[in-house]
């Protein structure tokens, strides 16, 4: 009976530690899902508790952009960081990067995670990508936060304007990217992460990088980038910097609601620039969002 006993115990202490392991290693380790055209999605997952943050980065960019969000939030939420297809360590086999597809990528990784309640986070292209996921999920997304993004979606871009931005890109990527990206970018940000940003996005795939600019560009052009928040019932908040003014009059004509946090003095990539002041105004925004919805 003793012997009984200590191998029922030694059972169930293995069964203890498998799962804390596996707890970790979902932490640790990535996982990948295919999207709805079969591209597979590469995501990481940390923390428990819903909503779950869902993290996009935006163009040209990866998850690794929110490597000081996910250790934060993952304490008191599921934190989920996601590569979008032809970024990161996620499938490159499509002709076109259109929003849909890309707010497809955010859906699958959301069924995959198996949360009911979703707090979307989109930094720039991630914040028309979050919209396309949104209108995807309406009875999971509880609210939606860009970051530096939605600062005016009647913006009134001419085709001029859209060819004029990425003819530079088509004749030298490396370069126009660079020339693109660096003026978002506050002269006060530390060189080493500035150069850091500016040459990964010079490395990004040029096919993919061009492809889903001017997709979301044109986005401006149709009316789309506003039209689409007609369908989506959830509010919307930003954090940003102060780079460009924020049509809020505009946002409301279309968001069910519209409301930012101004972060005075940050440029477009505040969450890695300026981490701690841009965290706890994130985490304001999802307690907001969490309040609004009890």
């Amino acid at each position: 009976m003793k012997y009984i006993a200590r191998v029922a115990a030694a059972a169930a202490l293995s069964a203890v530690f498998c799962a804390a392991s596996a707890s970790a290693q979902e932490s640790r380790w990535p996982h990948v899902v295919p999207s709805k055209d079969g591209t597979p999605i590469s995501y990481e997952v940390a923390g428990a508790g819903e909503p779950a943050l869902v993290f996009v980065h935006g163009w040209s960019c990866d998850a690794r952009y929110w490597r000081n969000q996910l250790p934060h939030f993952s304490k008191t939420h599921r934190a989920v960081a996601l590569d979008l297809a032809g970024h990161g360590h996620s499938g490159m086999t499509r002709q076109r990067y259109t929003m849909k597809a890309f707010g497809e990528d955010v859906q699958a990784v959301a069924d995959a995670i198996g949360s009911r309640k979703l707090v979307l986070i989109g930094h720039s292209m991630g914040g028309p990508v979050i919209a396309e996921a949104a209108r995807l999920m309406p009875g999971r997304v509880i609210g939606l936060i860009g970051i530096d993004t939605f600062d005016n979606i009647e913006y009134p871009l001419t085709r001029v304007e859209l060819d004029g931005m990425i003819a530079p890109m088509k004749a030298d990527f490396k370069t126009g990217s660079r020339q693109f990206v660096e003026p978002m970018i506050s002269t006060h940000t530390d060189t080493r992460l500035r150069q850091w940003i500016l040459s990964d996005i010079a490395a990004a795939p040029p096919a993919v990088a061009i492809s889903a600019l001017e997709e979301m560009m044109a986005q401006y052009l149709t009316g789309e980038a506003a039209r689409i928040f007609e369908r989506i019932k959830a509010p919307v908040l930003a954090v940003s910097a102060d780079v460009w003014p924020i049509n809020h009059a505009g946002n409301r004509r279309h968001m069910a609601s519209f409301d930012a946090a101004v972060l005075k003095g940050a440029d477009h990539f505040l969450m890695l620039d300026r981490p701690g002041e841009f965290n706890a105004a994130l985490e304001a925004a999802v307690r907001k969002l969490e309040r609004a919805k009890r």
